[in-house]
């Protein structure tokens, strides 16, 4: 089977689902594994690069404010390519290439593809995309023990866990405006052992103020900007070290984002490791791939 994957987290899932081999395009920013980085490209971004984190903001709200999409579709590749299956998403318009457009794409080619959009608002929904992703690429019993071992590991940390302090939790998906993370990032903390203290579970993430912020007295504060990793994530945290600093938090932690937190993708389970780890290192170990940085120069008592 042919699959043209146009979203980061299903490639993820696919490759982890053993189906690699059969994705024949993805898009520009599909970076892991590594060996989808050699796939050709169905995308590009009408965002040019090197922007700070502000002018991101403001040329995605204007993009999107003048009705034009964010992300370039190449149709002459895709229809060489000829797929039998993409894969796609609706529910994040800055996420992915329109839904609509993939669709009147795809009534175009002659092998009339399948076209499956995952769009995923918690994590037990995300975890369900991987059955059903599995069954549309033929392979249900690789799906079904991933989606296993999945539960498995989440169980794990829940119990490990169990009858600990449970830290209050800040998780920013933008630092300029700031955002509130949403959607499976709450439920995230709560499995971690936490308490997410703004942002609903399945809701959209939420743009909001500093001085609103301020309101919530976080003991962690956790920098996750939506696609940075955890090097980029501490660059930006130590832009907005004043900002950060005003929390009073006992810790403030970069992690990578995009691996483990904006995508979602079997690695949102690494994800609530990692969250495990950094709220209760003496219980949880840390995952040996995930990368996590401590900003002490950000983080005080409270007075």
């Amino acid at each position: 089977m042919r699959i043209a994957s146009l979203v980061p987290s299903s490639t993820e899932m696919l490759f982890e689902l053993g189906v690699g081999d059969q994705v024949v395009a993805v898009t520009h920013e599909c970076d892991w594994p590594s060996e989808a980085a050699a796939l050709p490209k169905l995308t590009s971004s009408v965002i040019p690069a090197g922007l700070s984190a502000g002018e991101i903001d403001r040329a995605v709200r204007e993009t999107v404010g003048r009705g034009e999409p964010l992300y370039r579709l190449d149709r002459d590749r895709l229809e060489e390519l000829d797929p039998e299956l993409i894969v796609t998403q609706a529910v994040c318009e800055v996420c992915a290439v329109s839904f609509d457009d993939v669709v009147a794409v795809a009534a175009t080619l002659p092998s009339r593809p399948r076209v499956i959009s995952l769009d995923p608002s918690t994590l037990d929904e995300v975890l369900a995309d991987v059955t059903r992703l599995g069954e549309a690429a033929g392979v249900p019993e690789t799906a079904a023990a991933l989606r296993s071992s999945s539960d498995r590991r989440l169980d794990a940390i829940r119990a490990a866990t169990a009858g600990q302090p449970r830290p209050r939790v800040l998780c920013l998906e933008w630092l300029d405006p700031p955002y509130i993370a949403g959607h499976w990032v709450p439920e995230m903390v709560t499995l971690a052992g936490g308490t997410n203290v703004h942002g609903d579970a399945g809701a959209h993430s939420e743009v909001t103020t500093w001085d609103a912020l301020m309101r919530t007295e976080p003991d962690v504060v956790l920098a996750m900007p939506c696609g940075y990793d955890a090097e980029r994530s501490a660059e930006e945290a130590r832009t907005y070290a004043d900002q950060l600093a005003a929390f009073g938090a006992a810790r403030v932690v970069a992690v990578d984002a995009s691996a483990y937190f904006s995508r979602p993708g079997p690695r949102l389970v690494t994800g609530v490791e990692l969250l495990g780890h950094i709220l209760h290192p003496d219980v949880v170990q840390k995952p040996h791939e995930a990368e996590l940085i401590e900003l002490a120069g950000l983080a005080r008592s409270r007075v």
